[in-house]
């Protein structure tokens, strides 16, 4: 893993959180997104979108990375329009068999996000084969 030090971990906790919230998720689906407790408040994620960071849990760590990636992919796949991220997180697409990438990363977790990832950025899925 990686070693961030705390300010780093910091500003990734504040990006991911910024992401999520584009996508629009409710609290349920953005604590599964990112592997928390189920028991996770609201208010703790309002603390991870300004003061405080994630756990620095090896799984975390990995889930993080996976949402960034998603989101850069996202970002120039649609580079004039920033509002398509949701859109296309929140539509059916036919390589996931008609059902969203969203509930794709919701039912299978980290390997949900590994696909999500794999199909937006080829040269993770390159890199992911290999």
């Amino acid at each position: 893993m990686v070693e961030y030090t705390d300010e780093e971990f910091l500003y990734i906790t504040n990006t991911v959180m910024k992401v999520l919230d584009s996508w629009n998720l409710t609290t349920e689906q953005t604590v599964q997104v990112l592997g928390l407790s189920s028991k996770t408040k609201k208010r703790q994620l309002d603390k991870y979108r300004t003061l405080k960071a994630f756990p620095k849990e090896d799984l975390i760590v990995k889930r993080l990375s996976h949402v960034v990636g998603i989101s850069d992919a996202l970002r120039t796949t649609f580079p004039r329009n920033v509002n398509m991220s949701e859109k296309w997180m929140k539509t059916q697409h036919r390589r996931f068999n008609n059902e969203t990438p969203l509930s794709i990363i919701l039912e299978q977790g980290i390997d949900g996000l590994c696909r999500v990832r794999a199909e937006l950025d080829c040269t993770f899925a390159w890199n992911a084969s290999s």
